[in-house]
């Protein structure tokens, strides 16, 4: 199948999901993670009407930056990102998903202060506390949005999170369960219930993602095919 029958397929996934939420598909927000996929492929999805496109390398970012391969559709980071790439990504892309520390929060503040802009980010959270993920832990999550709160430069629209690989069918429900609770309550709390994002959901778990609250979700071999890691 071709990304636009992908992208359509994916779309009615998504509004069956929706729907058995109280929602329907106009409520979330498809973003087409094209990590390892070049600026044709962008090209496409965006010609298939795909809402935003989201990169996890900062070098492939650049490069298909220089190729025009976003024009047309909002640009996320989605991936882990370094304090030392930080110059690279603020004010190039629409919103950073993947801002799990304090010390990332306050280079994202330095560097948008120097262009005079504010960068909108969501929290990102260790849902399932793997030592091997970054992201925010729960119990310090309200702490970091407070924080973020307190900066100029930087605007929170929400939370993400990526998290443990399923066992099992609907093994991450409760992750994704869980995630909601965490949005309603710093909502609630910190942000007067204007926050827009739960981003959580990628090609495998989108439609419990859904389910369980989420309204954006990260989607990429299920719309660009799977990825060649040999290359």
């Amino acid at each position: 199948m071709s990304i636009s029958e992908n992208i359509a397929a994916i779309r009615q996934q998504i509004d069956l999901a929706a729907r058995r939420s109280g929602r329907t598909g106009t409520d979330i927000t498809l973003v087409g993670a094209s990590k390892m996929n070049g600026a044709a492929a962008c090209r496409e999805a965006i010609a298939a009407g795909i809402d935003v496109l989201g990169e996890n390398r900062v070098q492939e970012m650049t490069q298909k930056l220089a190729e025009n391969a976003y024009d047309g559709a909002p640009l996320h980071f989605i991936g882990h990102l370094q304090r030392n790439k930080v110059k690279q990504v603020v004010g190039k892309v629409a919103l950073i998903q993947s801002v799990g520390s304090v010390a990332l929060l306050d280079e994202i503040e330095k560097t948008a202060e120097k262009l005079d802009i504010v960068q909108d980010i969501l929290l990102e959270v260790n849902i399932g506390g793997e030592e091997a993920k970054s992201g925010f832990a729960p119990q310090e999550l309200e702490e970091a949005a407070r924080y973020a709160v307190s900066l100029a430069h930087v605007r929170v629209l929400g939370l993400m999170t990526i998290p443990p690989v399923e066992k099992q069918p609907h093994g991450n429900m409760p992750f994704f369960t869980r995630m909601r609770e965490l949005f309603v309550d710093i909502n609630q709390k910190i942000y007067d219930n204007k926050l827009k994002y739960l981003s959580m959901g990628m090609s495998g778990d989108f439609a419990d993602a859904i389910e369980a609250g989420g309204n954006m979700v990260r989607v990429g071999t299920a719309i660009f095919g799977a990825r060649n890691y040999s290359k």
